[in-house]
Protein backbone atom coordinates (compact mmCIF):
# COMPACT_ATOMS: atom_id res chain seq x y z
CA UNK A 1 0.00 0.00 0.00
CA UNK A 2 1.36 3.19 -1.27
CA UNK A 3 1.37 6.53 1.07
CA UNK A 4 -0.77 7.74 -0.85
CA UNK A 5 -3.71 4.94 -0.81
CA UNK A 6 -3.04 4.93 2.80
CA UNK A 7 -4.08 8.78 3.36
CA UNK A 8 -7.03 7.82 1.17
CA UNK A 9 -8.14 5.04 3.66
CA UNK A 10 -7.56 7.14 6.88
CA UNK A 11 -9.62 10.29 4.96
CA UNK A 12 -12.47 7.86 3.90
CA UNK A 13 -12.57 5.71 7.82
CA UNK A 14 -12.46 9.46 9.72
CA UNK A 15 -15.20 10.77 7.35
CA UNK A 16 -17.68 7.78 7.56
CA UNK A 17 -16.80 7.83 11.43
CA UNK A 18 -18.14 12.04 11.42
CA UNK A 19 -20.71 10.82 9.56
CA UNK A 20 -21.68 8.21 12.21
CA UNK A 21 -21.58 10.54 15.03
CA UNK A 22 -23.32 13.27 13.50
CA UNK A 23 -25.81 10.61 13.09
CA UNK A 24 -25.86 9.68 16.67
CA UNK A 25 -25.83 12.92 18.20
CA UNK A 26 -29.24 14.00 15.89
CA UNK A 27 -30.58 10.64 16.40
CA UNK A 28 -30.17 11.48 20.37
CA UNK A 29 -31.32 14.89 19.59
CA UNK A 30 -34.58 14.10 18.12
CA UNK A 31 -35.11 11.34 20.72
CA UNK A 32 -34.97 14.03 23.73
CA UNK A 33 -36.73 16.38 22.15
CA UNK A 34 -39.73 14.24 21.66
CA UNK A 35 -38.89 13.27 25.64
CA UNK A 36 -38.71 16.63 26.83
CA UNK A 37 -42.10 17.84 25.03
CA UNK A 38 -43.93 14.47 26.19
CA UNK A 39 -42.46 14.56 29.43
CA UNK A 40 -43.28 18.56 30.16
CA UNK A 41 -46.76 17.81 28.52
CA UNK A 42 -47.26 15.29 31.73
CA UNK A 43 -46.33 17.08 34.18
CA UNK A 44 -47.90 20.85 32.92
CA UNK A 45 -51.03 18.18 32.93
CA UNK A 46 -52.51 18.45 29.16
CA UNK A 47 -55.87 17.15 29.24
CA UNK A 48 -55.37 14.21 27.22
CA UNK A 49 -52.53 12.66 29.17
CA UNK A 50 -54.64 13.57 32.24
CA UNK A 51 -57.58 11.03 30.99
CA UNK A 52 -54.87 8.48 29.72
CA UNK A 53 -53.59 8.21 33.04
CA UNK A 54 -57.00 7.95 34.66
CA UNK A 55 -57.41 5.25 31.86
CA UNK A 56 -54.24 3.31 33.36
CA UNK A 57 -55.86 3.27 36.91
CA UNK A 58 -52.57 3.66 38.88
CA UNK A 59 -53.22 7.52 39.72
CA UNK A 60 -51.86 10.90 38.59
CA UNK A 61 -48.46 10.37 40.63
CA UNK A 62 -47.77 7.94 38.09
CA UNK A 63 -48.13 10.71 35.09
CA UNK A 64 -45.92 13.37 37.30
CA UNK A 65 -43.26 10.22 37.67
CA UNK A 66 -43.29 9.24 34.24
CA UNK A 67 -43.25 12.66 33.01
CA UNK A 68 -40.12 13.23 35.40
CA UNK A 69 -38.46 10.43 34.21
CA UNK A 70 -38.95 11.51 30.74
CA UNK A 71 -37.56 14.61 31.25
CA UNK A 72 -34.40 13.06 33.32
CA UNK A 73 -33.95 10.24 30.21
CA UNK A 74 -33.69 13.01 27.95
CA UNK A 75 -31.47 15.33 29.63
CA UNK A 76 -29.22 12.28 30.17
CA UNK A 77 -29.15 11.36 26.84
CA UNK A 78 -27.90 14.39 25.77
CA UNK A 79 -24.67 14.54 28.66
CA UNK A 80 -22.06 12.27 27.30
CA UNK A 81 -20.97 10.97 29.45
CA UNK A 82 -24.38 9.89 30.66
CA UNK A 83 -25.97 8.96 27.16
CA UNK A 84 -25.98 5.32 27.44
CA UNK A 85 -27.93 5.78 31.20
CA UNK A 86 -30.38 8.34 29.58
CA UNK A 87 -31.03 6.14 26.79
CA UNK A 88 -32.33 2.62 29.49
CA UNK A 89 -34.26 4.96 31.07
CA UNK A 90 -36.29 5.90 27.59
CA UNK A 91 -36.07 2.76 26.40
CA UNK A 92 -37.63 1.37 29.75
CA UNK A 93 -40.33 4.17 29.54
CA UNK A 94 -40.88 3.16 26.02
CA UNK A 95 -41.25 -0.75 25.96
CA UNK A 96 -43.68 0.28 28.90
CA UNK A 97 -45.62 2.34 26.68
CA UNK A 98 -46.18 -0.32 24.41
CA UNK A 99 -47.64 -2.61 26.98
CA UNK A 100 -50.10 0.56 28.30
CA UNK A 101 -51.16 1.24 24.68
CA UNK A 102 -51.94 -2.61 23.57
CA UNK A 103 -53.60 -3.50 27.14
CA UNK A 104 -54.97 -0.74 28.70
CA UNK A 105 -55.57 2.18 26.66
CA UNK A 106 -55.78 -0.27 23.11
CA UNK A 107 -54.45 2.33 20.94
CA UNK A 108 -51.93 2.60 18.10
CA UNK A 109 -48.68 1.17 19.21
CA UNK A 110 -47.09 2.03 15.82
CA UNK A 111 -45.29 5.11 17.55
CA UNK A 112 -44.13 3.76 20.48
CA UNK A 113 -42.59 0.62 18.58
CA UNK A 114 -40.89 3.35 16.40
CA UNK A 115 -39.47 5.17 19.84
CA UNK A 116 -38.30 1.85 21.30
CA UNK A 117 -36.15 0.93 18.39
CA UNK A 118 -34.92 4.17 18.27
CA UNK A 119 -33.86 3.76 21.74
CA UNK A 120 -32.68 0.61 21.36
CA UNK A 121 -30.38 1.71 18.96
CA UNK A 122 -29.53 4.65 21.57
CA UNK A 123 -28.74 2.14 23.87
CA UNK A 124 -26.55 -0.46 21.67
CA UNK A 125 -24.43 2.94 20.55
CA UNK A 126 -23.74 3.21 23.97
CA UNK A 127 -23.27 -0.27 25.01
CA UNK A 128 -19.63 -0.07 25.75
CA UNK A 129 -20.60 3.10 28.50
CA UNK A 130 -23.08 1.09 29.97
CA UNK A 131 -20.88 -1.83 30.14
CA UNK A 132 -18.13 0.26 32.04
CA UNK A 133 -21.32 1.51 34.57
CA UNK A 134 -21.27 -2.39 35.44
CA UNK A 135 -17.18 -2.92 35.78
CA UNK A 136 -16.49 -2.10 39.19
CA UNK A 137 -13.73 0.82 39.93
CA UNK A 138 -10.12 -0.12 40.78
Amino acid sequence: MTARTSIRTKSAASESSQAGRIALWTGKGVVALIFLATGSAKILGAPQLVRGFEQIGLGQWFRYFTGALEILGALLLLWPAASGLGALILLGISVGAIFVQAFFMHGDVVHTLILSAANAGLVWANRRQLLGFLRPAS
